[in-house]
This record gives structure tokens, sequence and C-alpha cells, in this order.
């Protein structure tokens, strides 16, 4: 089966969810004229970093993203990866990653497993619980959020679980380019995956962050890469070769899971 991406690497606006939603939709819409089945956002699309500010701007309880994104896929009959959003409950903040298929129903939420110390985020954020993996286009899918890449073991947990498809959103900065193409390209290899990750372009107060959202193919091959500024970038991705790859080279069922 092969599948149209699109990856939103979008310049936010800092601390502004009323202009970046409005940008967001502007964006996917420029996005529908390449026919995608998929449209990927990068992480807190809606607040960007503004972390000091989350309990004034944050979204209570998601109802904005939910709402704005189940019409959206609805409407255009397009599947989405909504980033993630700054959620707001009664606990405290999350960084939440929403799914929508193209009925508009919500088939998957999660919250960033792994917060990112440097950045402050144990400081204003909740850390998630659950793993994310959700089914789009018939095809068994994973969704994880940024800092989570660092951590192998928790993509293996996707993947073994049968995931072919890893979407990763993020805001990630432009100082470790280099680690976020090594780190994506490594996942895509050790999980003979595709991976879809959409990083954001521009500044805020505090950091400059790198674009470069990528596509990668499960031998490793970058099929799609974007520069450091605003672009929609697309690619097919063929999941035929996913399963063709895994059986060349058995590394699930070569596992000595009894010694790890």
């Amino acid at each position: 089966m092969s599948l149209k991406v699109a990856c939103l690497q979008l310049d936010l606006a800092f601390g502004n969810p009323k202009k970046n939603y409005e940008h967001a939709e502007k964006k996917m819409k420029e996005a529908l004229l390449e026919s995608p089945d998929i449209l990927i956002l990068p992480e807190l699309f809606d607040t960007a970093y503004d972390l000091q500010n989350l309990d004034a701007i944050a979204d209570s309880e998601g109802k904005q993203a939910t709402s704005f994104f189940s019409a959206f896929a609805k409407t255009h009959s397009v599947n989405i990866i909504a980033g993630s959003v700054a959620k707001k409950t009664k606990s405290g903040v999350t960084n939440t990653m929403y799914v929508f298929n193209r009925e508009g129903q919500e088939v998957s939420q999660y919250n960033k497993l792994h917060l990112f110390k440097l950045m402050n985020e144990h400081l204003f954020l909740q850390p998630g619980e659950t793993k994310n993996i959700f089914t789009l286009e018939n095809s068994l899918c994973a969704g994880v959020i940024c800092y989570d890449i660092r951590f192998p073991e928790w993509i293996r947990v996707h993947t073994s679980a049968g995931a072919e498809l890893l979407f990763v959103v993020a805001q990630w900065p432009k100082p470790r380019l280099a680690h976020w193409k090594a780190l994506l390209v490594s996942r895509a290899i050790e999980n003979q995956c595709y991976v879809v990750a959409c990083n954001r372009s521009g500044d805020d107060p505090a950091n400059t962050f790198a674009g470069h959202s990528l596509i990668i193919d499960p031998w490793g091959e970058i099929i799609a890469e974007a520069g450091e500024n605003e672009e929609i970038l697309t690619a097919d991705v063929d999941l035929s070769t996913v399963k063709a790859i895994r059986e060349q080279i058995p590394v699930f069922t070569d596992r000595r899971t009894e010694f790890y």
C-alpha cells in the first residue's frame, strides 16, 4: 500500500494559539493541493515553547484541537497527525498528540512520555504513561514526540507490536541538527520502518529551530528532506516494502528477548 504523507514544517507564533491555528489551517489547505493521505504538524504547534504561560494559553481538555481537527479531517477526507498541543487538565498540562482519520474520528491520543529537562519541560508539563499505536488506512502506525527518539527502547515497544510507520513531531533546535538526522535514520534502520518526522522552523526568544523535516524509508534512506524555512514536504511511502525488508533481515524474529 502506498500513502502520500505531507509534513507541514511551520514557523510558529510564540504563545499565540489563535495566530497559529489560523496559519496552520492556511497551510493545511495549501497542502491539500498535493492530495495527501496524511497531514502531519509539528510539536506544540499551538503555543510554541511558551511554557511559562501554559496555564493561561493551554487548550482546556484539548477541546479546541479535537473540534478543529475532527472537522477539518472529515470535511476534507484526510488523515491528520495533529502535531501536539498543550492540553490543560485538572492534574496539569500535557504535551498531547491527537490523531484523526478521514471520517474525523479521533483514533489516538498520546502524552509525551519523555520530558526534556534541558528546555524545562519537566517544570511545566506532566509526562505521559502510555504508548501510541493506532491504525490509519489499514496500516499499523506509531507516534512519538521529539525527545522520545533518543530512547530506542521506547520506539521498539511500538514496532515490536507491529507498527510499520513511525510519525515524529518535534521542535528540535538547530544546534543539534546532526543528532536529529542521525537518530531518525537509526530508528528507521533498526526498526525496519518508515519514519515521517515533522519539525518546526523559525525562532523563539530562546531557541532557533532546525527545520529539516525528514521522510525516511526502512533501509534508512532519506527520500525527502526540507530546508530550514517553512515548507510543505511530501513523499509517497510504500508500506509493502516494510514486510519485504523485515523478511529479508528478520530482526524481529531473531531478537533474544530472554536476555534483554
